[in-house]
């Protein structure tokens, strides 16, 4: 299992750290920012601490025992827990509790009188902040995208602008404030369950000096930021930037961009989806995600077709060769049908 991929797991694990501790290390409880139990083997006890939240210290997830001295991360505790070996075991255990619905860790109850307010991260925190953010055209946004090659913004309304987007580096540093590119992500009804942000430059150059610059929040698994409705025919991919640049060539091709490895394997498939396109990054966690997809896609009869790049991913390619190099290199990937239909040929 490719080591990005593997961290890409653990971070989905991580946002659901208590969900996860209530299944596999059920024999223990929470401790405020913790969830305290005996061990791996999910012993009762309390040696062992899992975060349960970002803090200072750490991501959530991470976990150490003050007994033995063992650390790590939900992956370890899964495979510890259900006694696996094969991580490719522990990487499928970990994706299917992934695909379940959990419920909230904690319900926060207002003061009476008081109106409550969404939880911070939450879908309708989410939907808010899309709201408040601006359509993308003459915005600064469209001016870092330009600076990508990507200019035929024509139809896309699943990106929005915000100019003074909050950056926080973890729960203990003071709100920063940076420009940002603001990314609806919406389940196959086109209801908005998320968003993405890009922090960017103040002047569009580039992306902010921050350590991550790109965070979601809301409700992720499955869902995706969507260019136009799918059908018969999808292409899929990881990164904004990525699935964009092909679009510059197939304006008219629905794509959905699903903004890490582990969510593009994820993916929840349009009933009438019949041929589905992995827009492949030139990386082992690229690797990893097409062949999971792949896999899934086929068991369920559609057929798949990776499009893959020169260079380490489309955005690459699009820079680096320009748009007409782009469709003549998509043209030779693409179904013969597909040709005809979405590029005129």
């Amino acid at each position: 299992m490719a080591p990005r991929f593997a961290t890409e797991l653990a971070y989905c694990l991580g946002r659901e750290a208590e969900a996860v501790c209530r299944e596999y290390l059920s024999s223990g409880k929470r401790a405020g920012n913790y969830w305290q139990v005996g061990d791996v083997q999910n012993n009762p006890g309390r040696s062992l601490y899992v975060r349960l939240r970002d803090s200072a210290k750490g991501p959530a997830g991470k976990w150490s025992d003050a007994a033995t001295g063992q650390h790590g991360d939900l992956l370890d505790i899964i495979r510890e827990a259900l006694g696996l070996v094969d991580f490719h075991d522990v990487a499928a255990e970990a994706r299917r509790f992934l695909s379940l619905p959990h419920p909230a860790p904690e319900k926060i109850m207002a003061p009476m009188g008081k109106v409550s307010r969404p939880a911070i991260g939450s879908p309708e925190t989410a939907r808010r902040l899309f709201a408040m953010s601006e359509p993308l055209p003459g915005t600064l946004a469209a001016t870092y995208l330009r600076r990508r090659a990507i200019t035929s913004l024509e139809g896309i309304t699943a990106l929005r602008y915000h100019p003074r987007c909050y950056y926080r580096p973890d729960d203990h540093s003071p709100t920063e404030i940076w420009p940002a590119l603001v990314a609806s992500v919406t389940d196959l009804n086109g209801r908005q369950t998320g968003t993405h942000r890009t922090w960017l430059t103040p002047d569009g150059s580039g992306k902010a000096p921050v350590e991550t610059p790109r965070r979601a929040m809301g409700d992720l698994l499955g869902h995706a930021v969507r260019f136009g409705s799918a059908g018969d025919v999808l292409a899929a991919g990881e990164g904004i930037e990525t699935v964009l640049s092909p679009r510059q060539v197939l304006p008219h091709m629905p794509m959905l961009a699903a903004l890490s490895a582990a969510h593009l394997v994820a993916i929840l498939f349009p009933p009438t989806l019949r041929r589905l396109y992995v827009i492949r990054d030139r990386d082992p966690a690229g690797d990893g995600a097409r062949d999971s997809l792949i896999a899934r896609a086929a068991s369920l009869g559609i057929e798949t077709m990776p499009l893959t790049p020169v260079e380490g991913d489309f955005n690459d390619d699009l820079r680096h060769f320009g748009a007409d190099a782009l469709r003549t290199a998509l043209k030779e990937q693409l179904h013969p049908e597909d040709v005809r239909r979405f590029m005129g040929a």
